[in-house]
């Protein structure tokens, strides 16, 4: 299967996601990966941008994609069967509700919804039950949008965050390829 992985900027759930990247090379899957311009541009104490965006083109042998140019094929030209955003910030989050298409991984998902393929979210996001609930509500009657299903992180010091469960992301491609959304939602 052919799979767009895109990352965002939720740097601190990097190496979690990356994880789930290399599970879904082993298992043979073809991965065409994407990165918003944060990603591509921002060293964090998590690491350099550079230095993340090597690892991912070596892992999967293939170059980033990381301009709206380069992400604009994605849908009509490439069709991937499956699009994973992860980790997928509360601000792509926000961006893919209100239909905004404006980083390569916003584009890339439109580009890839409007093919009517599933589209599955890894949010990581610390306003996912404050300013950004509604969006995550939004998405979550689309059709084809799908969620890793999600739990509270730090429910006394982040009560608004939510992050998904990331060990869950290769069952729920699984699930998203045959239109089903993995429950419970909220772990």
């Amino acid at each position: 299967m052919v799979i767009c992985y895109a990352f965002c900027g939720s740097f601190c759930n990097f190496e979690r996601s990356f994880t789930e990247f290399e599970k879904l090379i082993a298992a043979g899957h073809e991965l065409i990966p994407v990165c918003s311009y944060h990603f591509a541009a921002t060293d964090t104490r998590f690491g350099r941008a550079q230095t993340l965006v090597a690892r991912i083109e070596a892992a999967c042998g293939k170059r980033i994609i990381d301009t709206i140019e380069a992400a604009e094929p994605v849908g009509p030209k490439l069709r991937p069967d499956l699009m994973i955003i992860s980790p997928c910030t509360g601000n792509t989050l926000a961006k893919l509700a209100c239909g905004i298409s404006d980083t390569p991984v916003t584009l890339a998902a439109k580009a890839h919804l409007r093919g009517r393929r599933p589209l599955l979210l890894a949010l990581a996001s610390n306003d996912a039950l404050s300013a950004n609930f509604r969006n995550l509500a939004t998405l979550y009657e689309k059709k084809n949008v799908y969620f890793v299903p999600l739990l509270q992180d730090d429910v006394l010091k982040k009560p608004s965050s939510l992050v998904c469960d990331f060990s869950l992301l290769t069952d729920c491609v699984t699930d998203a390829m045959a239109g089903r959304q993995r429950l419970p939602l909220f772990v």
